[in-house]
């Protein structure tokens, strides 16, 4: 059984993300999606809201199970004998961010597990969850970025 790991901090999940883990479970029998701390960042919903939207946006999947971490990504990797770091790409600029994190993980995982990239569609490559995180503060329509099921619960979410 091919097991796949797709993580990202996921705020808001984003039409471009949903595209990527959908090709991913065609690729593997098994898709986990981690929705991560990144501590580096602060996050504008928090990791349960995050995890909330990952869940809703992600259910039409079969083979796919969402969990949330906050762990040394390639040591839950190992633990959890996952077969690839499955990860998107959408311009150079993830390229050369990308490439660094793939060698840290290699260095980690002393090749026991592959980092593979899957390229966005170019619709979805100027989508980033910054842009509408932006756009949705400032009361922009986003419908066409997030699924619909993500809009209505970040809506619900802001709320708060």
């Amino acid at each position: 059984m091919l097991k796949g790991f797709c993580c990202g901090t996921f705020d808001p999940i984003t039409i471009g993300h949903v595209d990527i883990i959908e090709r991913a479970a065609k690729l593997c029998d098994k898709v986990v999606v981690g929705v991560v701390v990144n501590y580096a960042k602060s996050s504008y919903f928090t990791l349960e809201e995050r995890t909330q939207l990952v869940e809703a946006a992600l259910a039409h999947i079969k083979n796919v199970e969402v969990v949330s971490f906050s762990e040394h990504l390639p040591t839950y990797v190992q633990e959890q004998g996952f077969d690839m770091i499955i990860r998107g790409l959408r311009n150079g600029s993830d390229f050369e961010y990308e490439i660094g994190l793939a060698q840290l993980y290699d260095y980690f995982l002393k090749g026991s597990c592959e980092t593979v990239y899957i390229m966005t569609k170019p619709e979805y490559s100027y989508i980033s969850s910054t842009i509408v995180r932006q756009n949705f503060e400032l009361g922009a329509d986003i419908s066409g970025w997030v699924p619909s099921s993500v809009y209505k619960l970040m809506k619900k979410f802001r709320n708060r």
